[in-house]
């Protein structure tokens, strides 16, 4: 489900149960194949979205090692690269640590920044030629928590406008392998946890909200 279907949905929820419109927002989208956090506002705290789109976020995420992505996750054309030895785990520690602090990222083609004023990955469907600025952010922590060769797990925490598809490709890149996402998890922006949030099933379930 996308973010818009998200919002959508319980747009169409608080709308029944209070019997009038009720205007619902998001604060940052997540990628189509991720998960997790999703902070919405209603009503009049609409106009604080953006606000809530500068807080610092935390990712857990799952990186195949070996082969590279269009878009940098399982929804774009997949190819496998000829990886003649295989990282070890003190590579891998190291890539990691190189990516902790500031540094220049370059956004994916297929991302929701805009070019001119149109959707990056609109242009990019079209098979339209443009360049994505680089732009600096933050990480400020990664960690490994699990590696078995061709898959890597970590859990980061970044600065908003960091984008962990590029960050996944990345890391690929420092260990000569190539890599992309093949899962990506929300699990904090600043205070707000996942653990506190509530599912769609149970937000339909509630009597009151």
């Amino acid at each position: 489900m996308t973010s818009f279907g998200v919002v959508a949905r319980v747009r169409r929820l608080l709308t029944e149960k209070a019997g009038r419109k009720i205007k619902v927002g998001h604060c940052g989208t997540l990628d189509p194949f991720a998960t997790g956090l999703l902070i919405l506002v209603t009503g009049k705290n609409t106009r604080l979205a953006e606000s809530y789109m500068k807080h610092d976020k935390e990712y857990v995420a799952t990186i195949r090692l070996g082969a590279e992505s269009t878009t940098g996750d399982p929804e774009g054309q997949i190819s496998e690269n000829d990886v003649s030895k295989q990282p070890t785990v003190e590579q891998v520690k190291m890539a990691l640590s190189s990516f902790v602090g500031k540094i220049e990222q370059t956004p994916p083609k297929y991302s929701a920044i805009k070019i001119d004023g149109q959707r990056a990955y609109k242009l990019a469907r079209a098979g339209a030629d443009f360049v994505v600025p680089t732009r600096q952010v933050d990480i400020y922590d990664i960690e490994l928590l699990e590696y078995e060769y061709p898959l890597l797990r970590i859990r980061t925490h970044v600065s908003s406008g960091t984008y962990i598809r590029t960050l996944g490709e990345d890391i690929g890149k420092k260990l000569g392998v190539g890599a992309y996402l093949t899962e990506l998890r929300r699990t904090k922006i600043a205070e707000y946890s996942v653990d506190n949030a509530l599912t769609l099933s149970a937000l339909d379930n509630r009597g009151e909200i």
